[in-house]
């Protein structure tokens, strides 16, 4: 730190959440709806809330870390048709990072195909399930950033730029529940340099400043770059009522008619959804699919993922 450097701690540069916009949309919405959409809400709120709470642990970290920084908090950008949302994205005086931040349930165990597995005990039972790879996600977040920023330079400058991208720019998986155990015994060093718990944040950031091939920039330098990340932020506009596809000031009548066959069910016309929608039994997404079988032959439905064991279906009009 230099003698007439004014940044002595980090510097909330945007401090606001789409995330406490949704979260109070939802319960409003939840006013008006009530049974199973009620419920399939409720779900939704508390998935929300638990992001929340996690993005809330980081930026304790943070606060208390020390470091001279500028945060950036819930950018959210487009690009090429391309969307990419940023929990956290941090300039210090030598490099970048970009946080994405899980709060999740369970223990987390990497493997050395790069897979992430989650264990949970519920009761005297434990379970083990796949989830989706949180490098690969926060991976795809870098590589709009790297075009968004790459084409306002000129050719000579953007090949420079390009070049040293994954020197100054830095990503990070950071695991904010504290009670979750990270075992990456048997990760590749890339995959597992690339995850740590919300506790390891401040350290880590200092360790990677630290690295001897680091160039450090000016403190203009530093609020032009957020500056720059900032202009280029849209608001994200997430419509509650076609995500659940339900009005949610009624239940859905058609739900009288009662649930279908195994046959109708099962199928083979079955292709995936591309817009997430709820099942309105048990919050699990669901996929589109056609009854080949009964009454209703030929006609397209939404089923849950989860059948057998869940029923939950969502008739299209």
């Amino acid at each position: 730190m230099g003698l007439f450097d004014k940044i002595r701690g980090p510097i909330f540069y945007k401090d606001d959440s789409e995330a406490e916009r949704q979260l109070e949309v939802l319960i409003e919405l939840k006013q008006t709806a009530s049974g199973e959409i009620a419920d399939a809400i409720e779900q939704e709120i508390r998935l929300v809330e638990a992001g929340i709470v996690g993005e809330k642990q980081v930026r304790f970290e943070l606060e208390n870390s020390h470091i001279p920084m500028y945060v950036l908090h819930d950018l959210y950008y487009e690009y090429e048709g391309l969307t990419a949302q940023i929990d956290y994205l941090i300039i210090t005086r030598k490099h970048q990072f970009v946080i994405e931040c899980k709060n999740l349930y369970g223990n987390i165990e990497i493997n050395s195909n790069g897979d992430f597995i989650r264990t949970f005990s519920y009761g005297r039972h434990s379970k083990k399930e796949g989830i989706y790879s949180p490098i690969t996600q926060n991976r795809r977040h870098l590589e709009m950033i790297k075009q968004i920023r790459g084409a306002e330079r000129i050719a000579l400058l953007r090949i420079a730029f390009e070049k040293n991208f994954y020197n100054n720019y830095r990503s990070v998986v950071v695991l904010a529940n504290p009670k979750t155990v990270l075992n990456a015994k048997f990760a590749k060093k890339e995959v597992r340099n690339q995850v740590i718990r919300a506790d390891q944040l401040a350290e880590y950031i200092r360790k990677v400043d630290a690295e001897p091939d680091s160039v450090s920039c000016s403190e203009k330098d530093m609020e032009n770059l957020a500056q720059s990340f900032i202009s280029v932020h849209k608001q994200p506009k997430v419509d509650y009522t076609e995500k659940f596809r339900i009005p949610v000031n009624k239940i859905d009548s058609d739900t009288s008619k009662g649930d279908p066959s195994v046959d109708e069910l099962c199928g083979p016309n079955v292709e995936s959804n591309p817009d997430v929608i709820i099942c309105p039994k048990c919050g699990a997404p669901m996929v589109r699919r056609k009854a080949t079988k009964g009454p209703n032959a030929g006609s397209e439905f939404y089923g849950c993922s989860n059948f057998p064991k869940c029923r939950g279906i969502v008739n299209i009009r």
